[in-house]
Order: structure tokens, then sequence, then C-alpha cells
């Protein structure tokens, strides 16, 4: 791949080399995740999740948008597709009622878009106004893309059958040796760090502006919680005691039946899970995922602990207590490798926990990035100095209490849309998205469990 254009490299045409990649990168990938049959991608397989078809079509109308229109000021090609490809207009459990295009056409209208938004990258200078300043807008319709590509993921998790996804095996580097030893929890002092961004180009609009934040010292775990730590949870009775639980959270239990993760189910004195058609003993050393922000809580209360607010989080993933700066990656700032993380999508799970030890924090601090979303225990605010870009509907819309943060990215994000300062929100009671978390406590709090 070319020069990334976060680094030294500032020419603009191994820019615009990096960008055609990217984009490239997206549509293979949204590509791969759409080659079933007509059924399969008009069928809504959850009222959770739109039909894979709108997916597709989405992710081409928005490229239209924001490129073909916006930046290269052309001429639309399908302005009747505006408002039914909004998913602001329609909400996914209405979007199979839709005249949505076919997916012979879906294909033929993303290709026609593409054509034109390559042609537009040639011509337009990456720099001027803040949609076009070092490819900016560009990234965010890779980031889009992607971000839509991990939703298809999830839909493919909920599909009946056997998906046509192959997984791929994790390299045995990255993996934990038996032979590793690392701390359970790490001490991250107290002190002032720099959250949030300014510099960072394809950064979105809630992710800014860079911002000081005093955060008092506490623990956090090193490694986020496993499977087999979260079925002590299940065994001691977890989702049949209140106790654990906030008021909302049991009535949640209670109303949804929950009794654990989500897939999981009892064999005998066994758990087993079905992945992407695949029925399979749970590992016990994998990060539990599919849990939603209630169960994440329930779990930290009932360990002894909490889980870290979101400037824990970011302060554990990014603060390099030598240097007192913020870097944009646990490991440093260049853009992550394969030894860094799981990500990407293609292993279709997250690793064993302790793995990718070349993507630890300067505190040993593992797999921050990639594996499981994690879950913080604030509710979704812009920072101070907020300003919406280029659009409200991005995220100030979402800003309340209504939606709890996660972090980190998980197995099957792509790295162009995931990076320390990176922020993911959605509704507290959500499992089908791949989401774990780790627990954290106050410094002067003595450890429970």
């Amino acid at each position: 791949m070319p020069d990334n254009p976060h680094g030294s490299d500032t020419d603009p045409e191994n820019l615009r080399a990096f960008i055609a990649a990217g984009l490239e990168r997206a549509r293979m990938r949204t590509h791969a995740l759409t080659a079933c049959d007509e059924e399969d991608l008009l069928k809504q397989h959850s009222p959770l999740m739109s039909p894979l078809v709108w997916d597709l079509a989405h992710v081409g109308s928005q490229e239209e948008i924001w490129l073909v229109r916006d930046v290269g000021k052309m001429e639309p090609l399908r302005c009747d597709l505006d408002q039914m490809y909004d998913a602001f207009q329609h909400p996914r459990s209405a979007r199979p009622s839709l005249p949505l295009l076919s997916p012979v056409e879906a294909r033929k209208y993303i290709a026609e878009v593409r054509t034109k938004a390559l042609d537009i990258l040639d011509r337009t200078p990456l720099e001027g106004s803040p949609l076009v300043d070092r490819g900016f807008a560009f990234g965010m319709i890779i980031q889009h893309e992607q971000q839509h590509d991990e939703t298809m993921l999830a839909t493919h998790q909920l599909r009946v059958g056997v998906p046509v996804l192959q997984a791929r095996a994790l390299p045995a580097s990255v993996l934990p040796t038996g032979r590793d030893s690392f701390a359970k929890e790490v001490l991250v002092p107290a002190g002032p760090f720099i959250m949030g961004t300014s510099a960072e180009p394809w950064a979105l609009d809630n992710e800014r502006p860079a911002h000081e934040v005093d955060v008092p010292g506490y623990w956090i775990d090193t490694i986020p919680v496993t499977n087999g730590a979260y079925w002590s949870f299940i065994d001691d009775g977890g989702y049949r005691n209140p106790r654990w639980w906030t008021a909302q959270g049991w009535a949640h239990v209670r109303e949804a039946g929950l009794v654990a993760p989500k897939y999981w189910e009892r064999n005998g004195d066994r758990w087993i899970r079905t992945r992407f058609g695949v029925v399979e003993l749970v590992p016990e050393d994998e990060p539990v995922q599919h849990v939603c922000w209630f169960e994440a809580d329930a779990y930290a209360r009932w360990a002894g602990r909490r889980l870290p607010t979101e400037a824990e989080w970011e302060k554990a993933a990014r603060h390099d207590p030598r240097s007192g700066r913020s870097r944009r990656y646990p490991w440093g700032d260049e853009d992550p490798a394969p030894h860094h993380a799981n990500l990407g999508g293609s292993a279709l799970r997250p690793s064993p926990a302790g793995s990718y030890p070349g993507g630890a924090s300067p505190l040993g601090v593992r797999q921050l990035i990639g594996d499981v979303w994690e879950w913080v225990s604030s509710d979704f605010r812009p920072y101070p100095g907020f300003n919406a870009f280029p659009y409200q509907e991005y995220s100030e819309v979402f800003f309340g209490p209504d939606y709890k943060v996660l972090r980190g990215g998980s197995w099957a994000v792509d790295p162009a849309a995931c990076r320390g300062t990176f922020r993911n929100w959605d509704y507290p009671v959500r499992r089908q998205i791949f989401a774990g978390f780790r627990t954290a406590r106050d410094a002067s709090q003595t450890m429970v469990r």
C-alpha cells in the first residue's frame, strides 16, 4: 500500500494512491459480503438489521451525495434514491417494504458512482476547504463503507444457515505462547492527558477537538474479560440476582429473557455457540462478545469492579507516561499492521486474550484495538468545543443519555475506521454487535476478585 497520509509523506499523488487503495479495499469487501444468492440479499434476517441489498446500495448513495455531487459538483446520477437510502428516513425494520434496487441494479449503480468518484479524486486538489483538505471527504466515505461492511457481518451472523464466509487463521506469532506472564491489571497514575484529536486528518466530528482531561488514578484490566471469566458470573447466578443490575438492566433481563451472551446455549455442563453457521464449544480464552452494556455493567459489579469511563479507556490506550503525549494508537503513531491488532474481519472471531504483545500500550495493556468493541460507562456526549461536521446527523443527534459509548474497534473493523480516538455508540441493549468489555477500579479500591 502507498505511504499513508498521516505520516511525514504529504505528497498529493501518494495521498491519492492511498485513498484509491482504501476505496478499492472497502469495495472488494462489500462485494465479498454480498456474494450470496438474491433471496438472502433481499431477506431481512432480523428486524435489527437492514436487508443486505439495502446496505449495498446505501454505500453508493452516500458516495454519490458526498463525492460526486458535493466534492465533484457533478450532476446527480439518481436523486430518486436519496430518500429511500437515507438511514434517518426509514428504520431498519421498515426497509424491506421499500422498492429497493435489485442486487443487479444496486451493483450497477455503485459501480457507476465509483467510476465518477475516482475521476473526481484524480482532479480534486486535496487541500483548501475542510471537506477536501487531506482527502477528508474521501476518507469519510471509506470509513462509512467499512462501517457498513461490519454491519453486514453482523447480519451474516444472524442468518439462518451456513454463510459463505471463510475464516482466516490467526498467525501463531501474535498468539499467547503459554509462557506469557503479565499482570491481571495495571495502574494508570493520576494526572492530565490530551483526549480526542485536532490533528488526525480523517477523524470524525465527535473525536474533535483535542482537550485536556485530568483523570484520577485507576486500575484497568490488562486484557478484555474472557468467556471463561464471564461464565463464572453465569454459574454464580449472575442473571438471576438483581443485586448486580441497574433497575433498567434488570427489567431488560426479565423482559428479554437473558441467560447468557447472544448465540450461547447450554449443552449439558458446557456452553456452545453458533458462529457464522458453525456450532462449536465456547472457547474459554477468547474475549467475551455479543453482550450488551447492561450485561457488561452487571459483570463488573459482580466482580467488585466497574466499567472504565471513556476518558479512562482512552488514557490507557493513548497516553505515554514517559513522554506525556497522546499517541494515535497504543503502540505508537504508525497505522495498524498485522502484528498490532486483530482487524479487518477475515478472522471471523476475536483472538485469545493476551494476544498481540506488539500492540500493547506503554503500560502493558493489551488488545485495546481490535478483537471486541469495549463498552465503557459513559454516555455519548460531545467534547468541549464540538462542532458538527460535515452534517449534524453524523453525531449530534445521538448525543445524550440514550446511547452508551464503545471504544477500540472489533475484529470486524477495518483499520481505516479504527484509531485511538475513534468513538462508537449504541443503545445499551444491543447484543448483535461485536462488543465485549474490560473492567476497572479506583486506585484506592481494594481488588475483590
